[in-house]
This record gives structure tokens, C-alpha cells and sequence, in this order.
């Protein structure tokens, strides 16, 4: 059967069909070549050209992956520099972006597995500035291009160069008012003038005109004390002495009322600290539950695999029995944490309070990174607690 014109309804149906980006894994990037199906893809597989290329990678599987690697690497610092520049962006954005081309070389054909991986190679060559935050990883690009470095040393230099002048200029104004105000203090020079006498009589005429003045505002006072009598001033003075007294009296009774109720509050929630800080310790080892070993110097076996611990020696070191394996291995308290199972499940409080007791977990409460436990051993059996994560852990 013949191939279909190129203005065929088949044909055209065909291009409408490989546009845009097809699945990943019926993409052949040894042939470059987009299958739209299961079935195309397995015949491409087959196909004599697609064992060839098989066979010449075989020969040297690393040059085809550094080449791979080189294209991937080439062609998203391109995009990242010419699309974002020097700012600081998302990696998972360039990404996108540089995937939507479907002709782009896929990442599971170079030598590194996850964008991670890519993001943090890029920092260690120092083609980009990268930093980690809850977000994701952030990329942002180095231009070295000498023009570039050449322009900003220019611009540099400019800004030098103007705050030089302004720094001359006020310098020049400074020198011209030091000098100004030199010159106005050595042109004021004194001026004698005539000793001119005041007349004897008229400075003694003054002085009684003031003296008279004086002698009636003292006769005006006496007056009107007299008039208002003394027994009504101090009547008045008693009652507003007596009112100021008894004023302060209550405000300072008040003062001290709440003054004390404020301070028994804070002996209160003092106590309550003193209460809890004696009953937690930086020991939480317990037998019998179930842990998550967190440190790397044991190699990929055994990290953030489970254990549960068989004993407590000296309540820092605990020696555990892997869950998968069966191994069993001394580890510090900082090697491992607790494990918080599914609700419903049972778990052993091991440090605050209730330190020790055996309980039912509820809920958990993502926001406050704690969850909600039913007591089910003790004198508070029944009662419903709220307990950090790193406080109880699942039971074996």
C-alpha cells in the first residue's frame, strides 16, 4: 500500500496527531525518533535502523551519554541565559519550558537522573548561583561573556566616578564657607564709642515710681485675705487634701489588687513551665518501638529503613533489629527518630508527661506538627492528649 498524498485527509490527520509533545516512553532518543503509540513504538523497536544505532552504542555506551549530557546541558543554560538572564528563578520553570520543544534531549539519556541532581552540578561547575529553599532549588545565572564583564566595569567605574565629584564638589563648598566665615571674623573689628553718664536724678525717680507700685499690690493682697477669712481657706484646703488622700488610698489598693492577681498569673504559668521542663529529658529510647534510622554513614541499606529496638543501653545507645533484613546494629539516639504509623494504630509516649504510656492514635494535626493520642494504660486512661511528633513513636 502507498504512502498518502501530503493534502490526503489521512495525511493530514497524521500531522494534526504528532503535534505538540507525545509520552515519554514512546520516545526513542538513541533515533530521535516520537512514536505516538504502544504499538508504533514496538515496531520502531524492531526495526533494522533502530538496531544499528543499538550496536554502535554498545561500542561505547559513554560518548553517546556525555553527548546526550553536553546537548542537555548546553541547551538549557542557552534558555536559562537568554530567557531569565541574571535573575534568580525557579529550576522547575526553566524546565518546563525547555521540555516543550519537542524536539529536546530527555534527561533520562544523560548522566543525571533527577533535575536535583542537574541543579546542584550546575552550582558545583559554577555555571549558575543555586540555593535551596521549602520552595524547591532556585537557579540563577553567571554571565561571563567578556563584553558583559566589560560593560558593568564601565558602569561601575561611571558611579565611582560621580560620587567622586560630588564628594569634590561638597569639599570646594565646605573649603568656601570655612573661608568666608575666617574672613567675616577678622573684619569685625571694635568701635569705641563716647561714655555717655545717666542722670543721677532721673535713675532716682525710677527707682521710687517702682517701689510704690510694689507697696500697693502688697496692701491690695492683705485686703482681699481679709475679706475671704482664713477659716474658709483652710476648710476649702482640708476638703480637697482629704479628697486627693483618699483618691490615691483606692487607686493604690486598686493597683495592688491587680498588681497581685497579674503576679500570681505569671507564679502560675511558671510553675506550669518548671512542671513540664521536669518531666521531659533529652533521653526518649524505649524497647519495643518502632524507629527510622536517619543517618548516611551505614550506606543506602540501611538508611531510612526501620528498626525495632531490642535494647537501651545508658539511654543514648539502643540496639536495633532491621525490619527488612533482620541485621542488627548499635546506633545513637541521634541516628534515629520516631515513626508516627496510620491512625488507629498503637504507640508508646516516650517523653513529656505521660512518658511511658501505651496510647491510641486519633489524628494528626499537620499544622501544629503534633497528634491526637487516647490514653490506654495508666491513671489517665480515657483521656485525650495532644503530643508533639518527636514525643511517642509506633509500637513493634
Amino acid at each position: 500500500m502507498g504512502k498518502a498524498d501530503f493534502l490526503s485527509p489521512k495525511a493530514i490527520s497524521n500531522r494534526i496527531k504528532s503535534k505538540g509533545l507525545q509520552k515519554l516512553r514512546w520516545y526513542c532518543q538513541m533515533c530521535q525518533k516520537q512514536c505516538r503509540d504502544e504499538n508504533g513504538f514496538k515496531c520502531h523497536c524492531m526495526s533494522e535502523s533502530h538496531q544499528r544505532q543499538l550496536l554502535l552504542a554498545s561500542e561505547d555506551p559513554t560518548k553517546f551519554m556525555d553527548y546526550f549530557s553536553d546537548e542537555f546541558k548546553s541547551d538549557f543554560v542557552e534558555l536559562l541565559r537568554r530567557r531569565f538572564g541574571t535573575k534568580r528563578v525557579h529550576n522547575n520553570i526553566v524546565y518546563n519550558e525547555y521540555i516543550s520543544d519537542r524536539e529536546h534531549v530527555h534527561m533520562n539519556s544523560t548522566q543525571w537522573e533527577t533535575l536535583t541532581d542537574f541543579t546542584k552540578w550546575l552550582g558545583r561547575e559554577g555555571l549558575c548561583k543555586v540555593d535551596e529553599t521549602p520552595k524547591g532549588w532556585y537557579v540563577q545565572y553567571i554571565d561571563r561573556d567578556p563584553e558583559t564583564i566589560r560593560r558593568q566595569e564601565e558602569q561601575a567605574r561611571k558611579k565611582k566616578q560621580e560620587l567622586d565629584d560630588e564628594e569634590r564638589s561638597a569639599r570646594f563648598i565646605e573649603e568656601q564657607v570655612r573661608r568666608g566665615r575666617d574672613s567675616k571674623e577678622t573684619d569685625e573689628t571694635p568701635v569705641y564709642t563716647e561714655l555717655k553718664r545717666e542722670n543721677e536724678e532721673e535713675k532716682g525717680l525710677d527707682f521710687l515710681l517702682v517701689y510704690l507700685r510694689m507697696f500697693v499690690l502688697f496692701v491690695s493682697l492683705k485686703v482681699i485675705n481679709s475679706v475671704l477669712g482664713a477659716s474658709a481657706l483652710k476648710t476649702a484646703a482640708a476638703s480637697s487634701t482629704k479628697r486627693k488622700d483618699t483618691s490615691s488610698g483606692s487607686d493604690s489598693r486598686a493597683e495592688k489588687k491587680k498588681k497581685s492577681a497579674l503576679e500570681e498569673i505569671i507564679e502560675m504559668e511558671e510553675k506550669k513551665k518548671k512542671k513540664q521542663q521536669s518531666v521531659r529529658t533529652d533521653y526518649w529510647l524505649q524497647p519495643n518501638i518502632v524507629v527510622k534510622v536517619v543517618t548516611k554513614r551505614l550506606g543506602e541499606k540501611y538508611h531510612k529503613k526501620k528498626a525495632v529496638v531490642t535494647e537501651v543501653r545508658e539511654n543514648y545507645t539502643a540496639v536495633v533489629r532491621m525490619i527488612d533484613s533482620g541485621d542488627k546494629l548499635k546506633l545513637d539516639q541521634n541516628h534515629v527518630e520516631t515513626v508516627i504509623p496510620a491512625p488507629g494504630k498503637k504507640v508508646l509516649i516516650v517523653n513529656g508527661p505521660y512518658r511511658d504510656t501505651e496510647a491510641l492514635l486519633e489524628g494528626i494535626d499537620e499544622k501544629h506538627f503534633c497528634a491526637t493520642l487516647t490514653l490506654d494504660s495508666g491513671q489517665h486512661k480515657g483521656k485525650r492528649v495532644d503530643v508533639a511528633y518527636e514525643d511517642f513513636s509506633k509500637l513493634a
